[in-house]
């Protein structure tokens, strides 16, 4: 019964999707176990694969995350997953079609996917 207004979908989403981030910052403010080192990305224009355009971007993320901000920071995706899911389904799509869609989109721009 729970999770089928889309205004309450959508505000529980907006809220997973903070607390995700919020995970992510006290990972960096409060513990310390991983350090955010942003700079401009610059790509050489001769790369020819998908791999070495790879390695010259960086996800400006150093360190590993301890256990217990990986624990936290997985549930919190987990419960925008499970939302996020609750939106597909009152909108009558499937979320491993749209996920399946996504990825074939993604794939066909080859090395320009910088994911």
């Amino acid at each position: 019964m729970r999770h089928r207004s889309i205004v309450d979908i959508m505000s529980k989403l907006q809220e997973s999707v903070a607390r995700t981030n919020r995970a992510l910052t006290k990972a960096v403010t409060n513990c310390g176990c991983v350090s955010i080192k942003a700079s401009r990305q610059t790509v050489p224009s001769d790369l020819s694969s998908f791999q070495e355009v790879r390695e010259h971007m960086s996800s400006h993320l150093e360190g590993n995350m301890c256990e217990q901000c990986a624990e936290v920071l997985e549930s919190e995706i987990g419960a925008t997953l499970f939302y996020l899911t609750a939106l597909c389904n009152v909108m009558d799509m499937n979320l491993q079609d749209v996920l399946s869609n996504e990825y074939k989109r993604i794939s066909t721009l080859g090395y320009f996917n910088l994911s």
